[in-house]
């Protein structure tokens, strides 16, 4: 339930505080929420990387297929050396995934961290 909670909370943190903020505010979304909900280390880490994976991965596919992956195939030339708008979407979920991920990992070791002190 946790996990559920977790995902869905790092999820709308990281995409209303994309809305005013730059693209590492998903690090500070994931970083509050490793810090506040307790799991294991792997589950915060697992649970973030999920939400904004999956935030970012069908943002980027909702924007490029809105207009017929024209700037994901010249982009995807340039950053993957092969025309695939489609791993370029993966791509970006990944960078934000991980982004997300090691910043609630840092969180929850952090809170850790403060309580065997």
């Amino acid at each position: 339930m946790k996990l559920i909670v977790s995902i869905l909370v790092t999820a709308l943190l990281a995409f209303s505080m994309g809305l005013v903020l730059p693209w590492w505010s998903v690090a500070i979304a994931g970083f509050i929420t490793g810090a506040l909900i307790p799991q294991k280390l792997l589950l915060t880490l697992l649970s973030s990387f999920l939400a904004v994976f999956l935030l970012w991965g069908l943002m980027a596919l909702y924007i490029s297929i809105s207009n017929d992956h024209i700037l994901a195939h010249r982009i995807s030339i340039l950053v993957l050396k092969q025309d695939n708008p489609l791993l370029l979407v993966v791509f970006t979920g990944l960078l934000g995934g991980i982004t997300a991920g090691l910043s609630s990992l840092t969180g929850r070791s952090f809170i850790l961290m403060i309580k065997k002190s």
